[in-house]
């Protein structure tokens, strides 16, 4: 992974929480491990604006941090499925509270959205 000249502050908590799901896709990424989307093609079809360079490297990511674990099945053709691990269930509480966020503030979203578009911003 690339190291940054200037070392990282990690002594408040939120800074540790963003390290770990701050990626753009992370946390959308955890949801659909979470609900049942595990292979790689899947979860790239699931996510069509992303590269599939940028999720990969993002799994990598949570992989490092131990959030999911990749589990290679050896048969052929090999297969990999992604899982939350225990820590990453732990996050589970906050995934879950962004997407009632996001359901709840969906339609003033969708509003502002095409607000924008008529005004073209």
């Amino acid at each position: 992974m690339y190291e940054k000249k200037i070392p990282k502050d990690f002594s408040c908590g939120f800074t540790v929480l963003m390290e770990i799901i701050g990626g753009k896709w992370k946390s959308y990424l955890l949801f659909l491990i979470n609900n049942g989307v595990r292979r790689p093609s899947d979860l790239h079809r699931m996510v069509p604006t992303a590269t599939p360079r940028v999720l990969n490297l993002q799994l990598k990511e949570l992989e490092f941090h131990g959030i999911i674990y990749k589990k290679i099945y050896a048969e052929l053709p090999p297969h990999v499925e992604y899982y939350l691990t225990a820590f990453g269930e732990s996050l589970l509480p906050v995934i879950n509270a962004m997407d009632e966020w996001g359901t709840g503030y969906k339609d003033e979203f969708q509003q502002l959205m095409q607000k924008k578009q008529e005004v073209g911003v």
